[in-house]
């Protein structure tokens, strides 16, 4: 994983007014929410014994260890320690690691590296809107979230994973692909491809960006968003959650606003989401057999002018990798 970056790993709906115990970027997190629902995220573990803070309570906007009561504000300093006494002053060192965190979308994102007086401002795709309903589903991976990544970068696939459902007609040319680095972390993927016509595929300088036929268009925004720009009303957005270096959990959302009357515009948003799942399923079945498990830069892997997108994504990940070692 990338260092000193936000990540989205978990859906707001998923904390409530207990605390909530996950597996994120290799670590074992705890979130709880305070009184004013504020959700907080400490690492799973209370300094004085070792516990799973996880199994613990939320009492007057401090997380309880269940173990032997130590009380944890937001800040994660221990303010109580029952066994020495309600007015005892507890030392310094008793403090949890936090991360600080950030809600927005329907999600919550986590700071995941080095504390700072500052943080940068956490991004989303800005099109989306309250005018769209969405609908959400999870599904486990056992890959790097890298290659999951990839997957939906990857517009060579499509003839061939998903030849019975978004892949037909045969399209196995790939034109470009054309790419387009909006800012440093968002990246748009612009698809060209055909039905082989013995013609050899076009370079990528030989293919319009923007694309001119329309709206459609792949966005990558860094360290782990996706979104399938279908059209104006229909987006398909995917976070690739890291759980560790094996498994990814894949939040992927259906976005509508075709119809945007309520409740029906969840319903139609809900009812998308079986045929979503089994495209992802396709996808799923050989992304878990890649090796290896994380993608590289560097790799005996043998790429070819249709890989451009992955390689894009490739470059600027160990950029970001860099940039967190010399920090």
């Amino acid at each position: 994983m990338i260092p000193n970056q936000w990540y989205v790993v978990l859906e707001s709906k998923e904390v409530k007014k207990q605390p909530v115990g996950v597996t994120r970027m290799g670590e074992k997190l705890v979130f709880w929410r305070d009184s004013t629902g504020v959700v907080h995220c400490f690492r799973d573990y209370c300094v004085h014994r070792g516990a799973a803070l996880s199994e613990g309570r939320i009492t007057e906007d401090a997380l309880v260890c269940p173990f032997h009561g130590l009380h944890y504000d937001s800040s994660g300093r221990c303010t109580l320690i029952p066994a020495n006494g309600k007015d005892a002053p507890v030392p310094d060192r008793f403090r949890a690691h936090v991360y600080p965190t950030y809600e927005d979308h329907g999600f919550i994102w986590i700071w995941w590296g080095e504390a700072r007086e500052s943080l940068p401002p956490v991004s989303f795709f800005e099109d989306l809107d309250v005018s769209f309903a969405y609908a959400t589903i999870h599904d486990p991976w056992d890959a790097h979230y890298s290659r999951v990544i990839e997957n939906q970068l990857d517009v060579m696939h499509l003839p061939f994973v998903h030849y019975n459902t978004i892949g037909r007609g045969n399209r196995t040319v790939v034109d470009g692909p054309g790419l387009e680095w909006v800012t440093p972390d968002l990246l748009f993927v612009y698809v060209y491809n055909r039905i082989d016509d013995g013609t050899p595929a076009r370079k990528p300088h030989e293919v319009p960006v923007p694309d001119p036929r329309g709206d459609f268009k792949l966005e990558l925004l860094m360290p782990n968003l996706w979104q399938n720009h279908i059209s104006k009303d229909v987006r398909i957005v995917a976070a690739f959650v890291p759980v560790d270096c094996e498994h990814t959990l894949l939040y992927l959302r259906f976005y509508q606003k075709f119809f945007p009357i309520y409740p029906f515009n969840r319903w139609i948003a809900w009812a998308a989401m079986p045929f979503n799942r089994l495209i992802a399923h396709q996808d799923r079945r050989i992304v878990v057999t890649q090796e290896p498990k994380p993608s590289s830069l560097k790799s005996d892997e043998m790429l070819v002018p249709g890989d451009r997108a992955i390689v894009a994504y490739r470059r600027r990940r160990a950029e970001l990798l860099a940039m967190a070692r010399e920090a």
